[in-house]
């Protein structure tokens, strides 16, 4: 019985069965000897950051509103805003393809708004978005860029970034040459089609990398010379026609003749590629993958008519932006980029994603 009541004895100052604050090794203060409680609360100050009106606001941009892939990237800064009280003005452009003057046009109706005091913006053409930039800090207004990622940006490493690195869209272009190889075919044509036009850098640079990584896997299997894989004559895509976006998919690949294989690179093109295939009754016949994972990217893979696509985590390229404001104005912290990553996603995975509107 004694040994009994000394094991309970022990028990009980070990905090086994007992409020996680008996725990042994709970800090209650910092090393330099303040308390955790009063250093995790908010500056005074805060509030009160450049328009001085008691409350933070915080503007979010994107160049393209109108289809639906930015809709979680708007639901997660709202998530982040509200955890800190910061009223977020969610604006873009209507269409639902690039439209990158309109963003710069909204872009300069805010940059002088008093009321503001952060701005979030995504950066697809490198170069248009630096006097907006330049004229925000003169402001003293801080700016994060999401999405889209502008190497020259001006006062680039003073701006954290949010976002998919282009070079991610290997995962798809491995993914299709692994695709072709698993279904035995032994040759035939491998197309990129994109709106080169548009001038989207950072979709240029994923169908260059989805291309080389399709390339080095066929040739790494010794298939290569098997395929004719065509990505345009700068390996940024084969033009089709924003415009009549479908119809021209088709186009190419009835033109071909021979299309075993297709990979697009954004949230427009890519639901195109899936209607051009069910149109041409060809669903499951072509390994067919893309980017985003709205919905119509969902049923697509579903139905066979894509194999697959990339999804860039559009939840957390809107919540880390606000969090990173809050941070730089709060805190002073600077600003630090965070890499979204890919996620693949295929007829196997589809039913997992989309749960909290994440994808």
């Amino acid at each position: 019985m004694k040994k009994l009541m000394i094991a309970a004895a022990v028990a009980a100052v070990l905090g086994f069965g007992g409020s996680a604050f008996a725990q042994s090794g709970t800090l209650g203060k910092a090393v330099g000897g303040y308390s955790f409680e009063d250093a995790a609360k908010e500056a005074p100050t805060t509030k009160n950051f450049h328009s001085a009106d008691g409350h933070l606001t915080f503007a979010i941009v994107t160049h393209t509103a109108g289809n639906g892939f930015f809709d979680p990237t708007y639901v997660g800064a709202q998530v982040a805003a509200n955890a800190f009280g910061i009223n977020l003005i969610k604006l873009g452009s209507e269409a639902p393809v690039d439209d990158i003057p309109r963003e710069i046009a909204i872009l300069n109706q805010i940059v002088n708004d008093p009321t503001i005091d952060g701005v979030i913006m995504t950066t697809p053409q490198s170069g248009a978005y630096d006097d907006l930039v330049k004229k925000l800090e003169e402001h003293g207004v801080p700016v994060a860029t999401t999405n889209s990622y502008d190497p020259n940006l001006y006062d680039r490493n003073s701006i954290s970034h949010t976002g998919q690195d282009a070079s991610a869209a290997a995962i798809g272009g491995e993914a299709l040459a692994k695709c072709l190889i698993q279904k035995g075919v032994k040759g035939g044509s491998i197309i990129f089609p994109s709106t080169t036009t548009l001038g989207n850098e950072e979709v240029n640079r994923r169908i260059t990398a989805a291309f080389q990584a399709t390339v080095k896997a066929l040739n790494k299997a010794g298939v290569l010379k098997n395929f004719k894989v065509d990505a345009g004559p700068q390996n940024i895509g084969i033009d089709v026609d924003k415009d009549n976006i479908v119809n021209s998919v088709v186009n190419l690949i009835e033109s071909r003749k021979d299309v075993v294989g297709a990979f697009t690179a954004n949230g427009f093109v890519t639901p195109a590629l899936g209607d051009a295939i069910t149109q041409l009754k060809k669903q499951g016949q072509i390994c067919a993958f893309g980017f985003d994972l709205g919905p119509k990217q969902q049923e697509q893979i579903k139905t066979g008519a894509l194999t697959g696509s990339l999804g860039q985590q559009p939840f957390l390229q809107g919540f880390w932006p606000v969090m990173q404001l809050y941070l730089q104005i709060d805190r002073g912290i600077a600003a630090a980029n965070l890499d979204t990553r890919a996620q693949l996603v295929t007829k196997d995975t589809v039913g997992n994603i989309g749960k909290r509107f994440e994808n």
